[in-house]
């Protein structure tokens, strides 16, 4: 199965897709009505841990894809398709939103991965971008003493995400 055949299935049945994403926010708050003042004590923090996952790990995806289609690809905002490019964005503001009303992210097991992940695939498409861009931006914008300090900047906070997603 191809991505295309993934997001095809997705638009032909979107109401397991709208179920997901419209539940993860309301389960986040349901949970914090639960749990009362006691969200940052287990069971609580793990069921946010894996609410929290369930939601971020497509909206990255979503995120980051947007970004590759924008940037590379050069699509029209206008062309994205809500159900599979927004929905999982705004599901995954919204519940983080909601958690954080709740509990603090640094109790959350696992919380600071997510965030390395974020920093590596971050600056891999600013590095890609960089890179895409380079023959345009190195001889008539920018002086090459500045790329290399982009460069070196970019493989910092790659080495700085991948040291936070392993620790």
């Amino acid at each position: 199965m191809t991505v295309k055949e993934l997001f095809d299935f997705v638009g032909q049945n979107p109401n397991y897709v709208l179920i997901y994403f419209v539940g993860l926010p309301i389960l986040a708050g349901i949970t914090g009505l639960l749990g009362d003042d006691k969200c940052d004590q287990s069971p609580w923090k793990e069921i946010y841990m894996i609410i929290i996952y369930g939601v971020m790990i497509p909206g990255i995806f979503a995120l980051f894809f947007n970004l590759y289609l924008f940037l590379f690809e050069r699509h029209s905002i206008l062309n994205f398709d809500i159900l599979i490019q927004i929905l999982p964005i705004i599901s995954m503001v919204t519940t983080l939103f909601v958690v954080r009303r709740y509990v603090s992210f640094d109790k959350i097991p696992g919380f600071d991965k997510i965030s390395g992940l974020i920093m590596i695939i971050s600056s891999i498409i600013l590095l890609l971008w960089f890179a895409d861009k380079f023959r345009i931006i190195a001889f008539t914008y920018m002086p090459f003493h500045y790329l290399i300090f982009i460069f070196i900047g970019l493989l910092t906070a790659i080495n700085w995400g991948v040291k936070k997603l392993i620790r």
